[in-house]
Order: C-alpha cells, then structure tokens, then sequence
C-alpha cells in the first residue's frame, strides 16, 4: 500500500494573490499535498527552526521562496537555510517575479535548487506551479523524511 502522508510544502510569499494561485494549483494537482504559507523571511524561519507558535510544525519537503518580503527577505532565508545542517538538504525553489540576471546567479550560489520567474498570466502561473510540483514529487528522488525531521 501506497504511503499517504502528504507531501508537505512550505510556500514563503507575501502577496496574497500568488498564495491563492498556488493554493489553487495545488488543489487542482493531482498529488496528496500539504501546503503552508508563511508571509515574511521571519515567520518562515520560525516555521523552518519550529519556534514559538510553529513548534508542531513538519519539516517540509519542498521549499517555494519568494525573493522579496517583508522583515527578513528571500536572500536571507535561502542563506539560512542552506547554512543550517538540518535544513540543506530541503529544497528550496525560487517563485519571484525578478528574471534580472545578479538575482539569478546570487539565488544559485546561495544554494538554490531551482530558479522560476513567475508568470503574469493565470493560466500559465498555475501550469508554472503545478509543474513544480509534478517535477518535485514524481521526477526527483527526495529524501525521506526521518521522524519529520
């Protein structure tokens, strides 16, 4: 029997209408997925490390990054997270709308798995998402979650 934990996603984004195109294209997905959303560089290091109101919180499978946000941006997060031994291994996946070329190559060397400009259009943003997560969670080979984490 196939195991039917959901796959558990963390998307850090602040602007509340790509949260509801991802959480759109999630829910029209055909995989068993989690999705948590967190609205600032801070808030999401707290989920990542489980402080405060977030100490329940799973270890996701998958990180979807925005690069600009409030309080502590992508950058920061993405250098947290890849310096931390217990989060690198995590992927993380930039979704931001910049395509210039220094946030590409900084993204890359700070340690991200992938870099994805969002799309304007609606259709092509959920088509963007949903593609993420077919990669993600039926192309890639993950880790296994150990005791969720």
């Amino acid at each position: 029997m196939e195991n039917l934990t959901p796959l558990e996603i963390l998307l850090i984004e602040d602007d509340p209408g790509d949260v509801e195109l991802t959480k759109e294209a999630m829910e029209d997905s055909k995989l068993f997925t989690h999705l948590h959303v967190v609205e600032d560089g801070e808030e999401a290091m707290a989920f990542l490390k489980r402080e405060g109101q977030y100490a329940d919180a799973p270890k996701p499978d998958l990180i979807l990054l925005d690069l600009n946000l409030p309080r502590k941006d992508g950058r920061q997060v993405l250098k947290e997270v890849k310096e931390d031994s217990d989060l690198k291994v995590i992927p993380v996946v930039i979704l931001t709308t910049s395509s210039a070329e220094e946030d590409i190559l900084r993204s890359y060397r700070l340690g991200a798995n992938c870099y994805v400009t969002k799309p304007v259009g609606l259709e092509q943003f959920i088509k963007v998402v949903e593609a993420i997560d077919n990669f993600w969670f039926t192309v890639v080979k993950l880790p296994t979650r150990a005791k969720n984490g």
